[in-house]
């Protein structure tokens, strides 16, 4: 298993960040989301928060990563 270099892991945020956007509804009950939900299609979310942009990744170990 070959770990991504910095500049693939940038380009990987970048073009979620840039791709078209997809229109989802999302059942939200209180304040939890079921994360089948938001990885429904994709491995991996853009967060925007504020000027920041945060990338949740879901792992092959079904483990959930967030990173800035």
């Amino acid at each position: 298993m070959s770990a991504a270099s910095g500049d693939d892991i940038e380009r990987a945020g970048q073009h979620a960040v840039t791709a078209s956007p997809v229109v989802r509804s999302l059942a939200i009950s209180g304040n939890r989301i079921d994360s089948r939900d938001l990885f429904a299609s994709e491995r991996e979310i853009i967060i925007a928060h504020g000027e920041d942009s945060y990338r949740l990744r879901l792992t092959s170990q079904n483990k959930l990563i967030l990173t800035k």
